[in-house]
């Protein structure tokens, strides 16, 4: 990435800053919270936060809550979600190491519509290693990370997914058996994605596992970047709205007045 260049005299250049592609996403520790909570505000949802307290984010009908308090045990991600006509109240966590581009995966998926298809967890796992044990696990090809499923009882299944390094066990996501599926196939498709994601110098977790390609990055480049990524989720907020708007009503005034004409004799 070239540093941008002008003519003539003006400000001072960017500098650029030093980052680094890690690779595979799931060992590349938990990043800047901004790219979650950045989206979710673009999407209309509501800062509940307080200052220097955990944050917390409701969805604009209240039903879902997203926050995350590295401070109460277990720490980290917590959303929660209350019980509608159709379905039952669920909630799912998420330890504070879990890459925040998965835990994207999931929190982005909270603010669009259902897709008509049924949800398949298992299908973006293709290429992991599956075991058939006391648990149905798929393991990510590195053997690092995993998804793992077990029916305790009908209706009662139970999903986990986690990473470890040689250092033992790095972060872990629990989600209750009422968790939509639609959403568990939004984490598993971001925890397998193969694409990199980027740190910054002195964020990167410690661990022969982990591949790094160093990149210099402009602030304007970044910034451009962070600005895409919101601008598609207000695009995709304000589309939703509008279409909400601009549906026809029914003008029972109107009917009424055209009977009643039509009823003079």
């Amino acid at each position: 990435m070239k540093q941008q260049q002008r003519n003539g005299p003006g400000p001072t250049h960017q500098q650029a800053e030093q980052h680094y592609l890690v690779e595979p996403r799931h060992l590349a520790g938990g990043g800047d919270l901004r790219h979650v909570t950045e989206y979710l505000r673009a999407s209309g949802w509501k800062d509940r936060s307080k200052r220097r307290g955990p944050i917390v984010f409701d969805s604009p009908d209240r039903m879902v809550r997203v926050g995350f308090d590295p401070t109460t045990p277990p720490g980290g991600w917590a959303i929660r979600a209350k019980a509608t006509s159709h379905q039952e109240a669920w909630h799912a966590i998420l330890g504070p190491q879990v890459p925040v581009e998965i835990v994207a995966g999931f929190t982005d998926a909270l603010t669009k519509p259902r897709s008509a298809h049924a949800p398949n967890v298992w299908a973006p796992l293709q290429g992991w290693k599956a075991e058939q044990r006391a648990h149905f696990t798929a393991k990510s090809p590195d053997g690092n990370a995993f998804m793992q499923f077990h029916r305790s009882a009908p209706g009662q299944a139970h999903w986990w997914a986690g990473a470890r390094t040689e250092h033992g066990r790095i972060w872990d996501a629990t989600f209750t058996p009422t968790t939509p599926m639609h959403l568990l196939q939004s984490f598993s498709s971001a925890l397998a994605d193969p694409q990199p994601v980027m740190r910054p110098r002195g964020h990167i977790p410690p661990s022969n596992r982990i591949r790094t390609t160093s990149v210099s990055v402009l602030p304007s480049e970044l910034g451009a970047w962070q600005q895409a990524r919101i601008a598609a989720a207000r695009a995709a907020a304000w589309a939703r709205t509008s279409w909400a708007t601009t549906q026809p009503r029914k003008t029972p005034a109107a009917s009424t007045h055209a009977s009643r004409t039509g009823s003079v004799r």
